[in-house]
């Protein structure tokens, strides 16, 4: 007696192997399930990244996307993702969030990779993503330090590390804005600090601390000095892509050096060439989880805590939401808002009911003696 997958007529047999159809392996064809080697993966990833940075992307979404898009396809078992759809992108995205369970943040970022990589790469009709439900993302204030916690943070810390803190601190950078800086976005007579392609790919200018003044000359001597040793030994900095087309030879210009340089050159993964490039993240980010705990604060406090604070305590101080809005290089002034929740005059401002009754009974005591 034939079997029933013999009985199914041509156009069933032709429906289960669609891309995202559900079924058994078995009911698959070899073009569905055909596994992508790695000269095929290495093909995809690289129109990949030739997508992304036509778009002018960042760095870091080139780096987060190329790495959603791997684990999507180790997921599936390696299999092509020309050759897979709806179900598959779903079942992957269900995964993130029952079995690993991972933040909303994360799960939209996967699902932004590869609506990516679908509709920008493969060139494929996605209007079925639209269908995915993206996970709502919380609301969260910010944890901020207060003056007195900050202090002791920085009193932890010394030498780059104390520099580079208080840049974080004292000018509103983020992490990467501050491993970014060069020589030439230093403006000392002026007091400002030109933050190059910040988020969004957008400069903005925020001010130089007073207080860090002396240690930043020291810092750039010292960079001076490593700059002058690299350049006879034929090592340059690191340029953006674009400018590096249009100058080469401005990775041997003083001004293109970092403020913060690796302490040792790195081989360009494109080009083969050696280059020095900027202090590593974890660098900075180790020393402040240290200081915090030497500094004994009892809070959560990371490198973008003191980004948080500085807004915080300048909003404390009494100046405009608009003038913190533009130090801190955000688009919209609903997202420098976000601080007014957690300035010290209180939620909202408002004074609780509890400490009112205190109030009026010290008042009375006053009164009464």
């Amino acid at each position: 007696m034939p079997s029933d997958s013999r009985r199914q007529s041509p156009s069933s047999r032709r429906r289960s192997t669609e891309p995202g159809a559900q079924g058994t392996p078995q009911s698959r064809s070899p073009l569905h399930d055909e596994i992508i080697d790695r000269p095929a993966a290495l093909e995809l990833l690289k129109a990949v990244r030739a997508a992304i940075r036509t778009r002018n992307y960042s760095s870091r979404t080139e780096e987060a996307y190329l790495g959603w898009i791997r684990r999507f396809i180790v997921f599936h078992g390696k299999r092509h993702p020309a050759r897979m759809g709806e179900s598959e992108v779903r079942n992957f995205l269900n995964d993130l969030a029952v079995t690993r369970k991972v933040s909303a943040s994360t799960q939209n970022q996967a699902l932004s990779s590869l609506l990516f990589l679908y509709k920008d790469v493969l060139g494929r009709d996605v209007r079925w993503i639209w269908g995915i439900v993206r996970p709502k993302t919380p609301k969260r204030v910010p944890a901020v330090l207060s003056q007195e916690e900050a202090r002791a943070l920085l009193g932890a810390m010394d030498g780059v590390h104390w520099l580079m803190a208080s840049l974080l601190y004292g000018a509103g950078l983020r992490l990467f804005e501050c491993l970014g800086l060069r020589v030439k976005d230093v403006d000392q007579e002026r007091r400002q600090i030109t933050v190059r392609s910040g988020k969004g790919d957008r400069d903005r200018v925020t001010m130089l601390p007073e207080s860090v003044r002396g240690a930043l000359d020291e810092q750039l001597r010292k960079v001076e000095s490593l700059h002058a040793r690299d350049v006879a030994d034929g090592v340059p900095v690191t340029l953006p892509d674009a400018y590096a087309r249009k100058s080469p030879r401005a990775g041997f210009d003083l001004r293109w050096a970092y403020i913060f340089p690796s302490t040792a050159a790195a081989v360009d993964r494109e080009t083969g060439e050696r280059r020095r490039h900027h202090m590593h993240e974890s660098v900075l980010q180790r020393a402040v989880k240290e200081a915090v705990g030497r500094a004994e604060i009892r809070k959560r406090a990371t490198c973008h805590t003191l980004r948080h604070s500085f807004a915080t305590h300048l909003l404390e101080a009494g100046y405009d939401i608009r003038t913190i809005q533009k130090l801190l290089g955000h688009r919209d002034v609903r997202t420098t808002m976000i601080y007014t929740h957690v300035a010290k005059k209180g939620v909202l401002g408002v004074l609780s009911p509890v400490d009112m009754l205190l109030k009026e009974h010290v008042l009375g005591a006053e009164w009464a003696a």
